[in-house]
């Protein structure tokens, strides 16, 4: 008669420097695999899997944890045992991971470059599925005020995205702004419609005796510049003659 295979024990029942929990507080969070750490965050696994189980399941099937970050919320849970609470904790501990990317190049002094921006934004704005504007409001003296997210989808309704755009420079009369958006290609290449908007906001912008100091492309760990390729000063020209 073949002996019943045992199922996998809880973790729980590990021996106590082997549960992941346990393991962090007396060596340190370094200590631990992805799966282990991913394994504290869903906290509990399901019959005849643990919670490494389910982590180790997690990676195999979306490889990095970079990938996870914008992996839609229902391919998580063609994972059985995982659920809208497991879920939520592992999309937002990893949120938390790509903001503190960001906090470590955090913008404290005047804005001198485009890569200063692009290195504070990179890690932001890299991976999203969609696209996304960010409206980087300057002081006088080219301090960041603020950054005001604009979720825009796609770019074909160029009127209505300057009218944003100025509208929200207005508000937190700012004198200066920098714009920035994704291409979730990661192609940096700007598409006709990005150079329209660029052209078109910078000529009603100076009308208004508004500065637009750049619109950068974010792409997959690199960026496009329109000041660094000449675009902004090209497209100031042409407003200028305009009026």
């Amino acid at each position: 008669m073949n002996k019943k295979k045992e199922y996998p024990r809880a973790i729980r029942n590990w021996p106590e420097d082997d549960r992941p929990r346990e393991k962090l507080l007396r060596y340190g969070e370094h200590t631990l695999s992805n799966a282990e750490l991913l394994a504290i965050l869903i906290r509990t696994g399901i019959s005849g899997k643990s919670a490494v189980d389910l982590a180790r399941e997690l990676l195999s099937e979306f490889k990095t944890l970079r990938a996870m970050s914008n992996i839609d919320i229902s391919e998580f849970k063609q994972i059985s045992g995982l659920k809208d609470a497991k879920i939520s904790q592992i999309k937002a501990a990893i949120e938390l991971g790509r903001r503190m990317m960001s906090e470590e190049k955090v913008l404290k002094d005047i804005v001198k470059s485009s890569s200063d921006v692009a290195d504070y934004l990179m890690p932001l704005m890299r991976d999203l599925k969609k696209e996304l504007f960010k409206v980087i409001l300057l002081n006088k003296r080219n301090n960041i005020t603020d950054v005001v997210d604009m979720e825009m989808g796609t770019i074909d309704r160029v009127d209505l995205y300057i009218r944003d755009i100025l509208l929200t420079a207005l508000k937190y009369q700012a004198p200066a702004i920098i714009i920035v958006h994704n291409h979730p290609s990661g192609d940096i290449v700007p598409s006709e419609a990005d150079k329209s908007l660029t052209r078109y906001l910078i000529t009603v912008a100076t009308a208004m005796e508004l500065r637009i100091f750049d619109h950068i492309i974010v792409g997959e760990n690199r960026y496009f510049s329109f000041a660094d390729e000449g675009l902004i000063e090209e497209y100031e020209m042409q407003a200028v003659r305009k009026m």
